[in-house]
């Protein structure tokens, strides 16, 4: 499934208003220059996921269910470290379904507004709480976080 993906600074956490966020720790088994395959565990279930790079801000995107103790396992054995942890509250703001990842650990005071787009020219309004658009900067990609954390920057 093709993935068309915005990223934010978020400057405010009037995003939490109400909102319980659900904890999720996901792991990088393999990577190159335009994709990655990781693991992800959170809210009792786990995903294994594969993205690859179309254009702009478009991906590849596929996703299976996988058993969680399965997925534990992965974490702990294939991927190396290159883990990244965070609390997840999701939220609709003018109708549109908005992620806001408050990283944790070495990436801790990183927070990511993200909003999935049917197309990569469709308009949405950008909530009060959200800053600088990051989505072109590679820095802030999950998979770039789990191998240089923001802590270190």
């Amino acid at each position: 499934m093709k993935e068309i993906e915005r990223k934010f600074l978020v400057i405010r956490a009037e995003y939490r208003n109400g909102i319980l966020p659900v904890r999720y720790r996901q792991g990088y088994i393999m990577q190159d220059a335009t994709g990655h395959l990781r693991i992800r565990v959170g809210g009792g279930k786990a995903i294994l996921g594969f993205k690859k790079l179309i254009s702009g801000f478009s991906r590849w995107e596929f996703e299976y269910p996988v058993p969680v103790d399965d997925a534990e396992e992965m974490l702990a054995h294939l991927c190396e470290g290159r883990v990244v942890e965070k609390d997840r509250y999701t939220l609709t703001y003018r109708g549109m379904r908005w992620e806001v990842d408050e990283f944790l650990g070495k990436n801790a005071g990183l927070v990511i507004a993200e909003i999935e787009l049917d197309s990569e020219g469709r308009y949405f309004e950008k909530p009060p709480w959200a800053g600088e658009e990051v989505t072109h900067d590679p820095r802030y990609l999950n998979v770039h976080l789990a191998e240089h954390p923001y802590g270190e920057w």
